[in-house]
């Protein structure tokens, strides 16, 4: 029987990096910790050798480890000017420091990567396609529905052709929210109820927690702590005594 080959480690990729402070911070400067202290601990725990190896950036050393960096040592601050760290290829100790072992690493900095940028516009542009394909086939009950949502009562005087002009920019502008609205089920039915309340079919009490018939003000129901009030109406219409609410209304707004 054959021992098992063991797997390669991926070769480190000699080439410049770059690094960027997180949350789009660009102070004129800005240095981490680059070695060691009692007020910074600066290890990486080796899950190979079981134990915590110290780190330091030392300039004439190709190695982070300290246990690696052997003869005297040059040490070295890593600052951040801009916001931004400029890494040439042959510094191969502080590029596998920030790289690899650094504890701020995607914490207070990042590795940029054009590949990992192009991934994720290639997600937006297949979600904003996707989003104006769904618009283009939504129909006009659906697409005042979604609109509502974005633009209240101002959809009630607009024309089916100015609705499908919105729908189609608001998709392009949020695909996300717009993907989300598109497939939430209970879009149609949170519009019905703002048509109602808009037509004095229902009303809602000035604190929004109660729902009435507009004609008798006889209570239809009570909205819960922290949830939108057309949200639970739109919960309620699909119980078995809000489907008959749902007709009753359906009826009057038809």
């Amino acid at each position: 029987m054959t021992k098992k080959e063991k797997v390669a480690k991926p070769q480190w990729e000699v080439k410049d990096r770059v690094y960027l402070l997180t949350g789009d911070k660009t102070p004129l400067t800005l240095t981490i910790p680059s070695k060691h202290t009692t007020k910074h601990a600066l290890l990486y725990f080796d899950s190979d050798l079981q134990k915590q190896r110290e780190l330091r950036y030392a300039t004439n050393m190709s190695s982070p480890f300290v246990d690696e960096q052997q003869g005297e040592v040059t040490l070295g601050h890593i600052m951040f000017r801009d916001g931004k760290l400029v890494v040439p290829a042959k510094d191969i100790g502080l590029q596998k420091l920030l790289s690899l072992y650094h504890p701020l690493k995607n914490k207070m900095y990042y590795e940029f990567s054009a590949a990992e940028v192009a991934k994720d516009q290639l997600i937006d542009l297949e979600l904003e396609i996707d989003a104006l394909n769904a618009a283009r086939t939504i129909d006009i009950d659906q697409a005042e529905a979604i609109m509502r949502v974005e633009l209240g009562s101002q959809v009630n005087t607009m024309t089916s052709k100015e609705l499908k002009r919105d729908l189609l920019v608001f998709a392009k502008n949020n695909p996300r929210l717009f993907m989300e609205l598109a497939n939430d089920e209970n879009v149609q039915l949170r519009n019905f109820a703002i048509r109602a309340r808009e037509n004095g079919i229902i009303k809602l009490s000035q604190d929004q927690r109660t729902f009435f018939w507009g004609s008798t003000d006889r209570k239809l129901m009570n909205v819960p702590f922290d949830e939108n009030p057309y949200s639970a109406f739109a919960a309620f219409l699909k119980t078995d005594e809000g489907v008959e609410v749902y007709k009753s209304i359906d009826k009057k707004l038809n």
